[in-house]
């Protein structure tokens, strides 16, 4: 059977073994340059082509990785990138996420009410890892008006009313002093570390109440535990910041608001409430400075169309009615 359009014959031992033989040279030499598979020939007066090695081109070179370090030890890795030995890393230095590209084209307007947004999603979150924390307390409640006695279905389950709403009042108090309200960007698993932690403070609050009053009740020395929150700062989720803005740095309108608040309250819950404002307090100002932030982007772009003579009506309104 012929091999191309070339002849072969089995029983010519004088011919040579070679599948290529029959083939223009040519197209010999262009089978070998190309083809992934390399034939030898078995006759030694046909040479094989010699195949010239493949000069690797500049995408195929490869990368040698960047180093920020002054020794040259580290590789400078993005941390996008799959590659900790530093490979295409000239790749991940104009990355940016889905969220960065987003944020880059959304007008002022639009930032402003992620902020403001932001700050009421974090608002809601308090109430929904509250009422989490609080499970047992509401299964108590749903128990007490299903299989309840006539007297506690009487008085609508006061007493489980009761502590399923001071549950829900101090857990979100907790996770206010613990920094859940920040309006900062978070991983999930900080969030839920803070609620678990707020969960446990509130239930080490209990015990410590009931010490205090079987105390009483027998007559013994009423126990002091140490501050809830500042016994454990080492061992908090989130630092508790206590710079920044005060609560005797308000206006004295609002400070009375606030001592109302404090008004008979017990230490501990009295010492959980004081970190709750300050923490309502800080998420304010950090809505106020992200506002500003935006606000004097905008106040300097105005002022750089105002200079280019490219000033428009929006301009000119907002100019007269500014008070920056």
């Amino acid at each position: 059977m012929g091999w191309f359009w070339g002849s072969s014959d089995s029983n010519d031992g004088n011919k040579s073994q070679d599948p290529l033989r029959d083939l223009d040279p040519s197209l010999r030499d262009f089978l070998a340059k190309e083809s992934p598979v390399k034939y030898s020939s078995s006759n030694p007066t046909v040479a094989p082509a010699s195949v010239p090695a493949p000069t690797p081109s500049p995408a195929s070179k490869p990368i040698a990785p960047e180093h920020t370090t002054e020794e040259g030890s580290e590789p400078k890795v993005p941390p996008q990138s799959l590659f900790k030995d530093g490979r295409y890393a000239h790749l991940w230095k104009t990355y940016q996420s889905q969220a960065e590209t987003e944020a880059a084209g959304k007008s002022d307007q639009e930032k402003i009410n992620d902020v403001l947004e932001g700050y009421k999603y974090r608002k809601a979150e308090i109430g929904r890892a509250a009422l989490e924390n609080c499970a047992l307390e509401q299964w108590q409640v749903n128990e007490c008006f299903r299989n309840g006695g006539w007297a506690s279905r009487l008085t609508m389950c006061r007493t489980e009313n009761r502590e399923l709403e001071r549950c829900y009042l101090m857990q979100s108090k907790f996770l206010k002093a613990l920094g859940y309200l920040s309006t900062f960007d978070r991983p999930p698993e900080l969030d839920e570390r803070i609620q678990m932690h707020a969960d446990s403070l509130y239930h080490r609050m209990l015990e410590q109440e009931k010490a205090i009053e079987a105390a009483k009740a027998e007559g013994r020395p009423v126990p002091s535990f140490p501050p809830l929150l500042s016994s454990n700062s080492k061992n908090l989720p989130v630092p508790i910041d206590e710079s920044g803005l005060q609560p005797s740095d308000l206006k004295p309108k609002i400070q009375k608001g606030l001592k109302k608040r404090l008004e008979g309250l017990k230490d501990d819950e009295r010492e959980v409430e004081e970190r709750a404002i300050k923490a309502e307090i800080q998420a304010g100002v950090q809505v106020a400075e992200q506002l500003g932030s935006i606000y004097e982007k905008q106040a300097e772009e105005r002022r750089i169309r105002k200079e280019q003579g490219k000033e428009t009506i929006g301009d000119k309104i907002t100019s007269i009615f500014s008070f920056r």
